[in-house]
């Protein structure tokens, strides 16, 4: 029987949409817990996902838990997909669209534009329905109770790299390279606002965290024969 304190791993997972980031790292700690037949066992990621986005997570199990809080300090990459013309209270898809409004005014020189106006530091909020915890609660738990009048604090973030990749309107498909604590679904609703239609993030894959790379990455399937 191995010593639990003698496990040390860390993995690069491409996370499925409709996972949270703890059904990953339940999934995992079972999979090392009969692997290994140990009762207990750390295990932990380092960076959230959010449910409907995909992509890179980094799980870390044993002794590389001690190492999370570098893994949570680097840069992060994502390819997104907004929506513009409409807003959703949880600033993605997870709730139901509203406000809609015209946006076939907008071209693709005003979109460039706004775009280059979000690089750079900045303060942001973080979208209400978040894990972002006020008076030891997280907030989406507030937020699914209907309690949507709360003050947030904003917090300082900064856009390295924010760029159009394709338009097809109401969608416009980006990329976006950015601090620890940035969150995308509040970038992409600041847009539309500035865009003075509405957005919402419609889909997400985090591509990169540092220097780890999405095409590195392995499916939960796989776990297994990886350990």
């Amino acid at each position: 029987m191995v010593n639990s304190s003698d496990i040390s791993k860390f993995f690069l997972i491409n996370k499925p949409t409709e996972w949270t980031s703890f059904d990953v790292v339940k999934k995992i700690r079972g999979i090392i817990q009969k692997k290994y037949n140990v009762k207990k066992i750390k295990v932990g990621h380092a960076g959230t996902l959010d449910p409907k986005a995909s992509g890179l997570l980094i799980v870390c199990a044993g002794e590389k838990t001690k190492q999370m809080k570098l893994f949570e300090n680097l840069d992060k990459t994502y390819v997104g997909i907004m929506k513009i013309g409409c807003v959703t209270d949880s600033f993605d898809s997870e709730t139901e669209e509203k406000n809609h409004k015209e946006y076939k005014f907008i071209s693709k020189n005003n979109i460039e534009e706004i775009f280059l106006d979000f690089i750079g530091r900045q303060q942001q909020k973080p979208p209400i329905f978040s894990a972002v915890k006020i008076r030891g609660e997280r907030l989406y738990k507030k937020a699914r109770r209907g309690e949507r009048n709360i003050k947030i604090q904003a917090r300082e973030i900064t856009i390295k790299n924010l760029a159009v990749l394709d338009i097809h309107l109401p969608f416009i498909k980006f990329e976006v390279e950015c601090s620890k604590g940035t969150y995308i679904r509040s970038l992409v609703h600041d847009i539309g606002a500035k865009l003075n239609c509405g957005a919402y993030l419609h889909a997400l894959q985090r591509t990169k965290i540092g220097d780890f790379q999405l095409e590195n990455s392995i499916d939960i399937k796989d776990v297994l024969k990886s350990i």
